[in-house]
């Protein structure tokens, strides 16, 4: 088999326990769809994380994904069980650890930001590499927010957050602190070069401005974000600002890296009246080198792609960063070991 070696995709942001949720059509909108998750999450146990989460890893390898980000906030045991089930199916794991002090099931909440830290603490003490994930600014207060950002600094540990995914978000914040989710975040100390801000999907000029200022990333999930009707990245206006992009299957509605990029240039079409607005190169950097840093990842497992793979059958070896992007998916990755 003729293989042309590339570093590994990264999923920098996956909820794998959502799995189970894949083509259920109930719920109209988020918010409906919220609630049919929120019902799988009150049911999920250690040892079904085990299980289950290791099919899930097993998935993303053979698809290319070599590392993964597990944003997880079903509880201390259960994220233990997550480091299992990726040590098992040989997917390096960065556990970004939830901070929740509102709303959502009483089992991903911590009483205080210090007993958050503490639980955070315990997992590094563990072993398990660990980055810091104040849910988003419906569930983390000011006040959380700002603990968490100086505990990171001093550290120097990558934070996640989710900003910007639904205009209601977007409104609940600006009642609550009169400011938008990322202007809050940006008050608080969150945002910084080792900052990723997951969807920023409704973001607006003035947050892209500061997400661009700090030097901080955004995560796109664009199969997910389709998947619930959350709206489209304004990819243009991000990669003008030179904002880092990296990408995640969040909800695992579909595990395909190649996709994920592929919608990212194809809503960057659609919204541009033109073809060609970001590179093929740059996109696979995003699905690779930008996921690694967003992880704070030095070194990740590379893939090999088998040029010998029917969507690449006569395609020229300068053209094969284009093909796999636009024409492939991710079966065209060589099962590891072969």
């Amino acid at each position: 088999m003729e293989t042309l070696t590339l570093p590994g995709f990264v999923n920098t942001h996956s909820h794998a326990f959502q799995r189970v949720l894949r083509g259920r059509v109930a719920g109209g909108d988020f918010w409906a769809w919220r609630e049919e998750m929120l019902a799988v999450a009150a049911g999920v146990t250690p040892g079904g994380v085990r299980e289950s989460y290791e099919a899930v890893y097993r998935e993303m390898r053979a698809a290319g994904y070599t590392a993964v980000g597990e944003f997880h906030y079903l509880g201390l045991a259960e994220a233990e069980a997550a480091v299992a089930a990726a040590r098992a199916a040989g997917l390096q794991l960065v556990l970004l650890y939830a901070a929740y002090a509102r709303g959502g099931l009483e089992r991903f909440r911590q009483p205080s930001v210090s007993a958050y830290l503490e639980q955070v603490e315990s997992l590094r003490e563990s072993g398990t590499t660990v980055g810091l994930a104040p849910h988003s600014v419906r569930a983390c207060p000011a006040g959380w927010l700002a603990e968490i950002a100086r505990y990171a600094d001093r550290e120097q540990l990558v934070l996640h957050v989710h900003a910007d995914e639904q205009p209601r978000e977007i409104e609940e914040c600006l009642a609550e602190h009169g400011v938008r989710p990322i202007e809050l975040l940006a008050q608080n100390g969150c945002l910084g070069p080792r900052t990723t801000v997951v969807h920023a999907t409704h973001a607006d000029d003035g947050e892209l401005d500061l997400l661009a200022d700090a030097g901080a990333r955004i995560c796109a999930c664009p199969t997910t974000e389709a998947n619930l009707g959350d709206g489209f990245l304004p990819v243009e206006r991000v990669v003008g600002r030179g904002i880092p992009l990296c990408i995640g299957s969040d909800s695992n509605v579909r595990i395909d890296p190649l996709e994920e990029l592929r919608e990212i240039e194809g809503i960057a079409r659609r919204s541009a009246l033109r073809r060609s607005v970001v590179p093929p190169e740059t996109l696979l950097r995003f699905g690779a080198e930008e996921g690694a840093a967003a992880l704070g990842l030095s070194a990740w497992e590379d893939i090999r792609v088998d040029l010998g793979h029917p969507s690449l059958a006569g395609i020229a070896a300068d053209e094969i960063p284009a093909a796999m992007v636009f024409g492939c998916s991710s079966d065209v990755v060589a099962p590891a070991g072969r």
